[in-house]
């Protein structure tokens, strides 16, 4: 049985309302979408993050603050967060498979005119562009998950998706880091670049047209508005959203303000050794597929709130002044978010009412929003009051995640 995307149809065509025709485990469509999933994750996620290792550096060599030169990360997400918003409306008539694409490519080549930003604003500007670029994939993905496969093996699906993003975020990480160190950070970011070039062709190849997805031709600002109201006057999926802005600002502080403390007396770290802790993400990929395989065996809550509370305990860990105790701690709190984060998105797919774009829209409107304004919050904790600063600062954050969880909850036994 041919396993291309071509064995499904040629074009992502419009559903049939009322028929659904979902990716069933065990069919080469199903792996077709899973493996392309899998690199639409990895690509965003490498190319969004490839320079958070680089803020040590461009804070030296464009003469700027710690704070400052997180904008290159923060001006992405914070582009991204709006561009998601916008990006589920276009792809209601445009298609999801079809923007994926687009943003994809885009993306890809923005990374790679990273690489010959002539001075720090101009380099902002890209990296802002590059944000609002890759608004087509993340909530579009989870929405094709949502449409397109069984219901019953949804949170192992999101939870290989999730995986393809943790995988990224740590080989953008990683790899730029060590091509930093023997090539400079020019050079680093045109390999990345090149690499989710490579991911995207493959994302294309792949993925099965949408079959349940049904088109709608033209803009209706009414129906969109109309759309994200109604998720927002559902009671539980506000507290979803406040669970991945404050979950994702909270993993984001930790790792923008570790790479400056780790550098310094008394670790000393290299490029290559600070962008070798980033291999933790490994820990990522494996929680967020067990993660969502546990939630569709014993339960969702009970595993969202094991990983907000493990995503504490990691970051309370990063205290220590021993560097073993350090990446212990970075691992653990890695291990927790992407659980709970998996296991979060795919609940918005499960509670929400009809039009799934918007909902997932919303979820990573927030996600993003969290991303980009407590990670740059976190640049002042850090510059005036030390990394115990940092560390309560996102201590608070989860806490306030772990309560919105238990809220979610009360809510969802009701329904039921």
């Amino acid at each position: 049985m041919p396993t291309s995307a071509h064995a499904v149809k040629t074009a992502e065509t419009s559903a049939i309302p009322g028929q659904k025709h979902y990716l069933t485990r065990g069919t080469g469509a199903y792996r077709c979408a899973s493996l392309a999933l899998f690199l639409s994750g990895f690509s965003t996620f490498s190319l969004l993050y490839c320079v958070q290792p680089l803020l040590p550096i461009f804070s030296q060599q464009f003469s700027v603050s710690p704070a400052e030169s997180s904008l290159s990360l923060s001006l992405s997400t914070g582009f991204l967060a709006v561009a998601i918003v916008c990006a589920a409306a276009v792809s209601e008539g445009l298609g999801r498979r079809s923007l994926m694409s687009i943003s994809l490519v885009g993306a890809a080549l923005l990374t790679i005119a990273t690489a010959f930003a002539p001075n720090w604003h101009l380099l902002l500007v890209i990296r802002a562009l590059q944000g609002l670029v890759l608004g087509g994939v993340p909530a579009v993905a989870m929405a094709y998950l949502a449409e397109e496969i069984d219901p019953r093996g949804l949170g192992a699906t999101m939870g290989f998706y999730v995986g393809g993003t943790a995988f990224g975020g740590m080989s953008g990480r990683v790899l730029t880091g060590i091509f930093a160190e023997y090539l400079t950070w020019r050079p680093a970011l045109f390999l990345i670049g090149a690499i989710g070039l490579a991911a995207a062709i493959g994302f294309i190849a792949l993925l099965p047209p949408s079959r349940n997805f049904i088109r709608r031709p033209g803009f209706d600002p009414r129906f969109h508005l109309r759309a994200w109201l109604g998720h927002l006057k559902n009671p539980a999926l506000p507290l979803l959203f406040a669970i991945a802005f404050l979950a994702m600002g909270s993993f984001v502080t930790i790792y923008n303000y570790a790479g400056f403390r780790l550098v310094a007396p008394p670790y000393d770290l290299n490029q290559t050794e600070l962008g070798l802790i980033f291999t933790v993400y490994l820990f990522g990929i494996g929680a967020s597929s067990i993660g969502g395989l546990l939630g569709d065996r014993i339960g969702h809550f009970s595993v969202l709130l094991f990983g907000l509370a493990l995503t504490a305990a990691g970051s309370a860990l990063t205290l220590a002044a021993s560097l073993p105790a350090i990446i212990l701690g970075i691992t653990v709190l890695t291990t927790g978010f992407f659980m709970s984060h998996s296991i979060a998105s795919g609940l918005v797919g499960k509670l929400a009412h009809g039009t799934k774009g918007h909902a997932s829209s919303l979820y990573m409107l927030a996600y993003y929003v969290g991303s980009s304004l407590m990670g740059s919050a976190g640049g002042w904790f850090f510059a005036v009051e030390g990394w115990a600063a940092v560390v309560i600062f996102t201590l608070a954050m989860l806490a306030l995640a772990f309560a919105s969880a238990c809220f979610v909850q009360q809510f969802a036994r009701r329904k039921a």
